[in-house]
């Protein structure tokens, strides 16, 4: 997966900067609620923190936040750029952590090289945060900063760079070892790089059983050796009595070879003069010490991991840190100690073991997971990661005696861990995937806007989709070069001129020369990219459309509906939007197409719904809205949503589907389960069905303009072949999002 540089500068700085911004937990708006916020109402939990200092914890966002703390001395392989050059890196790790497990940071970067005034500054923070995470600060201050943190401080201090890889990695080793047929003990290990992540590395190896005289450690000077006088104290700890002369020496024979150096150190002879079924870890990033392609063409009976997302076996710290700390907080562990980072890397390595549920397949596109040399390690983005590895380290804090909040009830525990993770949130995630296993050509027919180039280039690299650009070819490839871009990426037709202009033409006049269309109209429409894009689709050339940034909806819809038509079996299409809100999705249907369907058609609106609502491994819980619950208030309108319920529990008993009734009733499950104890719907529903367009509508777009919601769509329903229309000012990821529906779709439809 590639990015240019301007997609990059361009993400960072479009809109609010940067990627981070602090938003209120609780309302502000009336002067009541001021004064409760602030003066005076505040003063009440300041005087019972003063009587009881542990509820900071009760009445503060203190338990959930966490400071990133570096001084930009070694930041992501770029060296020392300083605090300013570093806060980017600072700002992702905090979205990692809120992403990964709803924790809070502020990042801070601090303008000082020396270790004591680091030590000293975030000593004086301890109050405000629940945890620190040092990042990117150099070897071997590192040590000492951290060392002497964990010594004088009262809450966990974690140095994601020596510690998150160390878990991980050991993770791996301990299944890799166990499928490579050999045992830890035993093993000759060999680790090129003596940095911070390979000091911790080694020691975690050690507690998990590696011998620490069978570890031989490199460094830029050569081998790490007891006769050189030029080691710190942290690299004479894997100081070894023999001498090797380079590293291809010591890889002779070797099991495992760990690099945490740089790219293309290793060749293949030295990979071929490992031991049988060698383990080799090359986690430089993005260039590993040799090539993923080059080692299992040197070995076939290699066991290989690196850093990278696009070769199996990925070591990526993701897996590690957010979920420790989100152990540690949750039971306001002082410390993280080594039986803490030894539960995680057990935890992790067991995770692999396990039967990959099919939420976790769907999720990779269908492609089977299943312990083996491909298999060492859960995928970064496997949700159970969170409610697997973050009880194990609460478990090992309380054991350990370090936990201040012991856990009582686990299940309870793991359900909290699965809402805080907002898991029905990943399905854009999933439809991704799903689309990476098969990508489909998608053709755009506003080939000429820059949205558009952006968004197919990003499609096309990051293998959803093969982008069809429609437009004026020169235009096209003007702008096409002047983002920086490879023309063989796109297949670019102009309407005006491409021969595929008279077949079409013939073909649609077919369907439509007895719907007052005449052979000279035909050849005008196939001229519009609309007509053609969709003429496309109908004939096979393309599998789906995306269009409408430019234009209003119904301008993308009808050549739709003329050129490719309904889905056999269905009489009307529909549109439905993705809503995202408060860590809950909802799917709103129909917001676009249908003023004012029938019962017959309201009902088919929800069936369909349903089933798109299946393609993200959803089930789906339909709500047929109104403005009576249950028939509390008998007029049409209301009985029209009552009929179309029969309608569809009779056509599809299989559906979870009830009403008539009110919005806040679909959404409550409280009062749901309260008042109206005899539904179907326990628990809330997720599919919301409009009685008609306008209140649909006016539904989701106060929803996307008034909140923080997020509003995906709409997603076309009932069309014979997938064609979905973005809307006037979506952003680029919206477009890539949509795509990636719209392929997933044709992969359905076939």
């Amino acid at each position: 997966m590639s990015v240019t540089k301007e997609e990059a500068l361009k993400y960072h700085s479009e809109g609010r900067k940067g990627k981070i911004e602090v938003v209120p937990t609780k309302p502000c708006y009336t002067a009541r609620e001021l004064s409760l916020a602030y003066t005076p109402g505040v003063a009440e939990p300041c005087r019972e923190i003063e009587k009881n200092d542990d509820d900071v914890y009760k009445y503060t966002a203190k338990g959930n936040l966490v400071a990133v703390v570096s001084n930009g001395t070694a930041v992501l392989g770029l060296g020392d750029i300083g605090p300013h050059a570093g806060k980017p890196v600072m700002e992702g790790k905090g979205v990692l952590f809120k992403r990964f497990a709803d924790i809070d940071v502020f990042d801070i970067e601090l303008k000082t090289h020396d270790p004591k005034e680091v030590i000293r500054a975030v000593q004086l923070m301890e109050p405000t945060f629940g945890g620190i995470n040092l990042e990117d600060i150099k070897a071997p201050e590192c040590f000492e900063i951290e060392e002497e943190l964990i010594k004088t401080m009262n809450i966990p201090v974690f140095h994601d760079d020596q510690h998150g890889t160390a878990i991980i990695s050991c993770a791996a080793l301990i299944n890799a070892v166990e499928i490579a047929g050999k045992k830890l003990d035993k093993i000759h290990l060999v680790v090129n790089g003596a940095g911070a992540a390979a000091i911790s590395c080694c020691k975690l190896y050690v507690a998990a059983g590696v011998k620490r005289e069978n570890i031989s450690m490199f460094d830029t000077k050569g081998h790490v050796n007891k006769k050189r006088t030029d080691l710190n104290k942290y690299k004479e700890l894997f100081a070894q009595d023999n001498q090797y002369a380079d590293l291809a020496d010591g890889m002779k024979g070797a099991d495992v070879f760990v690099g945490l150096s740089k790219g293309n150190v290793v060749s293949k002879e030295m990979v071929k003069s490992m031991a049988k079924n060698p383990i080799v870890f090359a986690m430089a990033n993005p260039d590993p010490e040799i090539k993923y392609e080059d080692a299992i063409d040197a070995r076939k009976d290699i066991i290989m991991a690196t850093g990278r997302s696009d070769y199996p076996n990925q070591v990526n710290n993701v897996l590690g840190f957010p979920f420790i700390f989100r152990g540690t907080l949750d039971v306001r562990a002082s410390k993280i100690n080594e039986e803490m980072k030894m539960a995680a890397t057990k935890a992790l390595a067991q995770l692999a073991r396990e039967k990959v549920p099919e939420v976790v397949l769907n999720a990779y596109g269908g492609k089977e997971f299943s312990f083996g040399p491909e298999y060492i390690i859960p995928k970064p983005f496997d949700p159970r990661v969170l409610w697997n590895i973050a009880p194990a380290v609460a478990k090992a804090a309380m054991d350990t005696g370090v936990a201040k909040n012991p856990i009582t009830d686990w299940d309870a525990y793991k359900v909290q861990l699965q809402e805080r993770l907002g898991y029905s949130t990943e399905i854009v995630r999933v439809m991704v995937h799903k689309a990476q296993q098969n990508p489909k050509k998608v053709v755009f027919p506003e080939g000429e806007e820059e949205k558009i180039i952006r968004a197919a280039n990003a499609a096309y690299d990051d293998n959803i989709a093969k982008p069809i650009l429609l437009g004026n070819e020169q235009i096209i490839k003007t702008r096409i070069e002047d983002l920086g871009y490879e023309l063989n990426k796109f297949e670019i037709i102009d309407p005006e001129t491409t021969k595929k202009n008279e077949q079409y033409s013939e073909v649609f006049y077919k369907k439509r020369q007895r719907k007052g269309i005449t052979p000279r109209d035909v050849k005008a429409l196939m001229h519009d990219p609309n007509y053609f894009a969709a003429m496309m689709v109908e004939m096979g050339d393309a599998d789906a459309m995306v269009g409408g940034l430019t234009q209003h909806y119904p301008q993308t819809i009808r050549p739709a509906l003329q050129c490719i038509g309904v889905k056999e079996g269905l009489k009307i299409v529909s549109g439905m939007y993705i809503v995202i809100i408060k860590r809950k999705v909802y799917f709103f249907a129909d917001c676009t197409v249908n003023v004012d369907p029938t019962p017959e058609q309201l009902a088919e609106i929800a069936i369909n719904a349903a089933d798109a609502v299946k393609e993200f491994d959803i089930i789906p819980k339909i709500a047929m809205l109104s403005f009576s619950n249950f028939g509390s208030a008998p007029y049409p309108q209301t009985i029209k949503v009552s009929n179309a319920v029969k309608i569809v529990k009779q056509k599809r008993p299989d559906l979870i589907v009830d009403g008539e009734m009110q919005a806040d009733t679909a959404v409550v499950a409280e009062k749901m389960g309260k008042e109206y104890p005899f539904s179907s719907l326990k628990g809330g529903a997720n599919v919301l069905i409009f009685p008609t367009l306008e209140a649909g509508n006016i539904a989701y777009k106060l929803l996307q303009r008034l909140t923080d919601a997020t509003v995906i769509g709409p997603i076309l329903m009932g069309m014979k072949k997938p064609v979905h229309v973005i809307q006037r000012g979506d952003t680029v990821n919206d477009i890539i999002n949509m795509t990636a529906i719209a392929v997933v779709g044709a992969k359905s439809h076939k």
